[in-house]
């Protein structure tokens, strides 16, 4: 359970002040057309966010699941890197911020924060929003075209989030190359589908090139054992849904499950995860059937049974996305 004060329910609290003067069904018709938009064909010197209408409604239908998923990658990054906290970030195309939120709810703390983004609705309405994050008191909205042309200054940490697929081919190759030669550490989000998945392994695949170790999720540096085309790799990360992000999306439930791919990468020493659970787990009387991803690299589905006590216990526990076996028992059945 979150604490009261925390970044994700300021967000959900801030998210909830600016829609106070946009009647739903605005919202739901512009939540539409940016659905549709976003599965097209956008040329990327086109801003699709294109007023404060647009931005709230993007910012209720994408900003909490934009959150976790981010959030979800940045704890897998901090746990193979545990002594190192992010001095400087930089959030390449962060639109309205959620990965500014993500980084602030991982490593508490201020520090130097730019925003980069094309659309100057999508930034006013993020500066707008931090005012309820005193961690992101001091951040810089900055507006750039997200392309080629880019420009970087140095930074520790550089967060990329569903953004290479608004890109071209090259622009997509230029962008995640600039980022290398500036920053100690690289988090890239995609949709967790099998087209963001390609996009994530040709940004990995560059990184390592570049120099940089693989943190997360994968527990290892080498090609991905996945054999191209037969399956993708993708996590979930559960998100909270208010009553008015529910009307919004025409949903029910409480929650909503967000797929996402992702790579975390960095300069720095790291530990990864021995393995990784890249499915759900399956749990069945006495037993738990864990698929992972293994150091070698490999993928192997692990039977976890009542006779191995406490492990057994852990596998009942875990979740998809978790590094395996626990830390306190370094033991694979």
């Amino acid at each position: 359970m979150n604490d009261p004060a925390s970044p994700a329910d300021a967000l959900r609290s801030s998210l909830a002040t600016l829609l106070d003067g946009l009647p739903p069904r605005q919202a739901a018709q512009a939540v539409d057309r940016l659905i549709a938009t976003y599965r097209g064909a956008t040329p990327t010197d086109t801003p699709i966010l294109r007023d404060r209408a647009d931005v709230a409604a993007y910012a209720a239908y994408r900003m909490p699941a934009t959150f976790e998923a981010v959030h979800a990658a940045l704890e897998a990054f901090a746990a193979a890197v545990p002594d190192w906290v992010p001095g400087s970030h930089i959030d390449v195309g962060g639109g309205t911020g959620a990965a500014t939120w993500a980084v602030t709810a991982t490593w508490p703390g201020e520090r130097g924060v730019t925003v980069l983004d094309w659309a100057e609705p999508a930034l006013a309405t993020g500066r707008e929003i931090a005012v309820a994050n005193p961690a992101l008191k001091n951040a810089r909205w900055q507006r750039a075209r997200i392309g080629s042309a880019l420009t970087l200054d140095p930074a520790d940490l550089v967060t990329v989030s569903y953004v290479l697929n608004e890109l071209t081919a090259p622009d997509r190759t230029t962008l995640v190359d600039t980022v290398a030669s500036t920053a100690q550490a690289v988090v890239i989000v995609e949709p967790g589908t099998p087209d963001g998945y390609a996009r994530i392994i040709e940004a990995r695949d560059r990184l390592v090139t570049a120099g940089f170790h693989i943190a997360a999720p994968c527990p290892h540096s080498a090609d991905c054992p996945i054999v191209p085309g037969t399956d993708w790799c993708h996590f979930s990360a559960r998100v909270s849904r208010s009553s008015l992000h529910r009307q919004i999306k025409g949903g029910s439930l409480a929650y909503e499950d967000e797929k996402f791919s992702y790579v975390a990468a960095t300069r720095l020493p790291v530990a990864p995860a021995p393995a990784r659970v890249v499915r759900k787990p399956q749990i069945r009387k006495g037993q738990v059937l864990l698929d992972l991803c293994e150091t070698e690299p490999s993928l192997r589905r692990t039977t976890v049974t009542k006779r191995h006590g406490d492990l057994y216990k852990a596998a009942r526990d875990a979740d998809w996305g978790d590094a395996w076996p626990p830390a306190e028992d370094q033991d694979l059945p």
